[in-house]
């Protein structure tokens, strides 16, 4: 199956893993996890080039996130902070909670930015508030850009140098996703039950 897999991926050559990128960081079909790795393999097997498969990758990664951070420029926080003030309940935040997060993000842009890229299901939905706050152009492209590159040229030579043995390196990864994302929904619902306490009577 992971060789038949492996085909698909090195038969776009480094155009159909930059399509991918770009996808998985727009509505994401297949997760970056997958798709890096066995562009490492087709690489170590000689079906694509190493350097060209992490350079589509971190092109598409940012093309991906380019949509979603220039289309919450063009909205502004302005029009979306009402939307919070409205419905933000049902997401544990409020307006109060949007202008700390815009202001953290304006003084820790960079680095919220470049560790973000790092975090499953934090890597695309930080270039929303980043377009929100007007984070500078260059400074979200390079540190996105940076950011990226770590991790899927982390990928990738994990695919290249494990080759057939993928369910060594999906085994590795898929806890560590389990431990983020679990992280995150503990802090979501804390943040609910906190909230909640806060306005208590």
């Amino acid at each position: 199956m992971i060789n038949w897999v492996t085909d698909i991926v090195a038969a776009g050559g480094w155009p159909g893993v930059m399509l991918l990128m770009f996808l998985e960081n727009i509505f994401p079909p297949i997760p970056s996890e997958v798709i890096m790795p066995l562009a490492g393999f087709a690489a170590a097997r000689g079906q694509m080039s190493f350097t060209l498969a992490i350079l589509a990758g971190i092109v598409g990664t940012v093309a991906g996130n380019a949509v979603w951070y220039e289309l919450a420029r063009a909205i502004g926080s302005a029009r979306i902070r009402p939307l919070f003030a409205r419905y933000g309940r049902w997401f544990a935040v409020d307006d109060k909670d949007f202008d700390k997060a815009e202001a953290t993000l304006r003084k820790h842009g960079p680095i919220a930015l470049f560790f973000g890229r790092l975090l499953p299901g934090i890597r695309t939905v930080i270039s929303i508030p980043a377009g929100l706050a007007h984070i500078p152009r260059r400074v979200f492209y390079v540190w996105t850009a940076l950011g990226s590159a770590v991790w899927i040229t982390f990928l990738a030579t994990a695919g290249y140098y494990m080759e057939e043995h993928y369910d060594r390196v999906e085994g590795w990864l898929e806890p560590l996703a389990y431990v983020v994302v679990g992280g995150i929904l503990a802090t979501y619902f804390w943040h609910i039950w906190s909230t909640r306490v806060r306005k208590a009577p």
